[in-house]
């Protein structure tokens, strides 16, 4: 079952809109239940609104200025640690957005390979 403390953490971003590929970090907390969340960008950091999470589908919106002012809406499924879903912002096509959260299970497994 997804719950706000299996989609907590940092999340590396990738966002295919039409004028070019876009990367973000998103970090999502889980406050005794209740997910909260910001994202960094294009030299910004705004708070994430409306952010839901219903079984595996993680919804949020946000506004952005850069490259131009945006009023996006994010819809996406996670699965583990990874996440793809859509991106609008109003009567634009929607864009392609996946995800990967951030583990230390890499450094993990090397460290216990090394003794």
């Amino acid at each position: 079952m997804t719950t706000a403390a299996t989609v907590a953490g940092i999340w590396d971003l990738s966002i295919a809109t039409p004028i070019g590929r876009v990367t973000a970090v998103i970090e999502l907390c889980d406050d005794d239940g209740t997910l909260t969340g910001t994202v960094r960008g294009a030299g910004e950091e705004v708070d994430l609104d409306c952010l839901a999470l219903t079984g595996d589908r993680l919804t949020w919106k946000q506004a952005i200025t850069r490259p131009m002012r945006l009023n996006l809406a994010f819809d996406a499924t996670v699965t583990g640690d990874t996440l793809v879903g859509t991106s609008r912002a109003g009567r634009l096509p929607a864009s392609r957005v996946s995800g990967l959260r951030r583990t230390d299970r890499a450094a993990e497994t090397a460290l216990g390979t090394r003794s």
